[in-house]
């Protein structure tokens, strides 16, 4: 579904107004220097979801950019949150600090990019989200200096909930990662199950980049459910339904993937993965130019990227081009800036950067193929359904976001 262009009265009169008023006003680059901030898991059970892809992602960015704007060096820095919202935190300040940092982006795990949003919020700096899911960025944690950009947990339940449970997936248990992430993806996924008639027989909360998953996949067998729905992520996620597979829990149960994205899909196998559904807010081959796209980044990673790496790249060049456009690194004339202005490139088509900071962009509900319909190692997938934006997000009006609330724009 294509979304109009966003009108200043969508946004709210002040929003226009401010606009006009800070371009006028706003100082020119900052230091000479525009400097682009990545925190992300680089090492952990997120690094393959993100990581060093979603740095090369970015580097991607700032060439195809040309490596300038108005003959100011764009620079990146990089560093590994370790899954810590306190090191990601210092990190971010440290940079804000200490190293003039313009734009922040936070990778994987919501709790450390919660935690940087906080901080890019206090010294009033740009900070997007693009792999983190917990819907509070756009709700109770929400400020005027967050993006959310490519997917929150409340979309991909929207999705593959109600999706499973159309199919005769009635009753569901939960193996949920146990800190802000999982929680939310629980919360939201259950409440979508129910709302569609189906029941939640229960849940087990499981460390992050927990080792065994054994007896917490005896506690889903026991439950009777007929869904295994798993909350957690890439690593995580391919080890657990490992197990589930060894232990035969597959058998007498539906494992899910809350937020399983192509690359698990291709390291667990068709074998394993067959007919499951799962929603993403993009993949590699969703039209030509993300095709195109994706096999760039393939020559140098030697894989498909995932909708995260992706999302790192549309991120970082949707800020690129307000500072271009605008003429400078000002963080409220490039913040209005981009609630005003749609995005489009290969990852989203007219992308509105909502009030709250949510980017609307449709979601696709994808169901994995069986072995002998797949051409390659990397045709993975077929297309169920298009979930538009606001069904996936909801409208504004269900908005938590306190500043909005307050009647700021």
């Amino acid at each position: 579904m294509n979304h109009p262009a966003i009108s200043p009265a969508r946004l709210g009169a002040g929003l226009a107004l401010a606009l006009a008023g800070l371009s006028a006003s706003a100082a020119p680059i900052s230091d000479d220097v525009i400097r682009i901030g990545f925190i992300t898991d680089m090492s952990g059970v997120y690094a393959d979801g993100d990581g060093p892809g979603g740095a090369h992602a970015i580097r991607m960015a700032i060439a195809d950019a040309g490596g300038t704007i108005d003959g100011r060096k764009i620079e990146l820095l990089v560093a590994d949150s370790r899954n810590k919202a306190d090191v990601s935190s210092a990190l971010a300040r440290d940079w804000f600090d200490n190293q003039h940092l313009d734009l922040l982006i936070g990778g994987t795990n919501s709790a450390a990019s919660l935690a940087m949003s906080a901080v890019a919020a206090e010294k009033k700096k740009p900070f997007i989200t693009s792999g983190a899911g917990a819907s509070a960025f756009t709700n109770a944690q929400c400020n005027p200096y967050t993006i959310q950009y490519t997917y929150s947990t409340r979309g991909l339940a929207r999705g593959t909930g109600a999706a499973v449970v159309q199919q005769g997936g009635g009753s569901w248990f939960f193996l949920t990662t146990d800190y802000t992430f999982g929680h939310e993806l629980e919360h939201d996924t259950a409440a979508v199950v129910e709302a569609a008639g189906g029941r939640v027989l229960g849940s087990v909360r499981t460390p992050l980049g927990a080792a065994d998953f054994s007896s917490f996949l005896l506690q889903a067998q026991s439950s009777g459910a007929k869904v295994l729905a798993l909350a957690n992520a890439t690593a995580d996620f391919v080890n657990s339904l490992k197990t589930a597979v060894e232990f035969g829990l597959t058998r007498t149960m539906t494992p899910v993937g809350l937020t399983a994205t192509l690359l698990d899909i291709h390291a667990l196998g068709l074998d394993v993965t067959q007919g499951m559904y799962f929603t993403v807010p993009w993949y590699w081959n969703k039209n030509p130019d993300s095709e195109a796209w994706s096999r760039r980044y393939f020559e140098t990673i030697g894989r498909m990227p995932t909708y995260g790496q992706a999302g790192d790249y549309s991120a970082a060049t949707a800020y690129l081009n307000a500072v271009r456009q605008t003429g400078t690194d000002d963080a409220d004339t490039i913040m209005a800036w981009l609630k005003s202005h749609p995005v489009n490139d290969f990852f989203v088509h007219n992308g509105v950067i909502r009030a709250d900071g949510r980017m609307m962009n449709d979601l696709t509900l994808l169901q994995v193929k069986a072995p002998a319909e797949s051409t390659g190692p990397w045709d993975l997938h077929k297309v169920v359904a298009t979930i538009a934006a606001e069904t996936a997000y909801g409208p504004l009006s269900e908005s938590t976001c306190p500043y909005l609330k307050n009647g700021k724009p």
